[in-house]
């Protein structure tokens, strides 16, 4: 294993997971479904027997922006297509295919997989995200995936104030074969936070995964609370945590640009996790976020099972948006 290796996505045959890769996108696929039928049908029913006009790029912009790719997507691609087609007889099928290739080039610099960087041990990764938006899940994905590479993980219960999420990461961490450092409900969360590294130090653990609180109501609080909990890991290792990544829910929609910005005014937010996408016809929020913030985007989440997080692939991501075969 190298000493900067991502979480790839581990073949079933023990083989290169090209066969599994096809059964994810067709998952992934059927997961957008509803972000891409919107599409799909806005985009027919416009190009029936009809060329490129102006009012016809007005209708698509509009389109795209209901389906939550952001105004400035919007007006990218539809510019894009006037150039090519504009006063020319177009179907819907070309528009599809020319929005997925533009789509794929503004994904495609911010498809980056989280990477463990193995001369880091433990590798701390900070999870951040609002309550609900499926972190302390994703937390458990990431566990099993990294514990499948053959890598050592311990998990934090950093959440201290929500029973639920420390209980729900302790059955994660007997799932996945991960000890799970915890304190009484209500600890501060920095104290948890520098004993689990002293404790992943002392194992030589791998990857130190710590969970955080997401309470928005109250947003000096939580700032300050994740603000000690940067300080505490610095105090015994200058540059943790090596990852900080924000888990948000795409059914949010254009909420998650909201979020984002108020994790970035709290933390170094270094990469994104995208979950939930199945859940509604917004799959286009991600496109946006690109567009508007260019962080990593390491994985996306279309289901409930620890399969269905995978890294994040633009090309695939971008014509499953499109309704459209790989």
């Amino acid at each position: 294993m190298s000493d900067a290796d991502s979480f790839e996505t581990p073949s079933p045959d023990g083989g290169d997971g090209r066969d599994q890769g096809k059964g994810w996108f067709a998952r992934l696929r059927e997961g957008l479904s509803k972000s891409s039928r919107r599409l799909v049908d806005g985009i027919s029913s416009l190009f029936t027997k009809r060329k490129l006009d102006s009012a016809t790029l007005e209708e698509l912009e509009e389109l795209l922006i209901t389906a939550d790719l952001g105004v400035t997507t919007a007006a990218k691609l539809t510019q894009n297509l006037a150039r090519d087609k504009f006063d020319k007889e177009v179907t819907g099928d070309e528009v599809r295919e020319a929005f997925a290739a533009d789509i794929a080039a503004i994904l495609d610099p911010v498809a980056r997989p989280l990477t463990i960087d193995a001369t880091q041990k433990p590798f701390v990764i900070l999870m951040v995200g609002v309550n609900g938006s499926g972190k302390t899940t994703t937390i458990g994905k990431l566990a099993k995936r990294f514990r499948a590479e053959g890598r050592s993980v311990m998990l934090a219960a950093g959440d201290t104030f929500r029973a639920a999420a420390i209980e729900q990461l302790r059955a994660w961490g007997e799932r996945v074969g991960a000890p799970v450092v915890e304190k009484p409900h209500g600890t501060e969360a920095a104290a948890l936070a520098f004993d689990a590294l002293t404790r992943a130090k002392a194992e030589g653990t791998d990857v130190l995964l710590i969970d955080t609180a997401g309470r928005l109501q109250n947003k000096s609080l939580l700032m300050d609370e994740l603000a000690k909990v940067v300080r505490v890991l610095k105090k015994q290792d200058p540059e943790a945590p090596h990852a900080t990544v924000l888990v948000l829910d795409g059914t949010v929609g254009q909420n998650a640009h909201s979020q984002l910005k108020v994790f970035k005014e709290m933390v170094d937010v270094t990469g994104l996790v995208v979950t939930k996408l199945d859940g509604s016809a917004r799959g286009g929020v991600v496109v946006a976020l690109a567009e508007t913030f260019g962080l990593p985007v390491h994985a996306v989440g279309v289901g409930e099972s620890a399969d269905d997080l995978r890294p994040f692939e633009a090309r695939q991501y971008a014509r499953s948006l499109m309704g459209l075969e790989g």
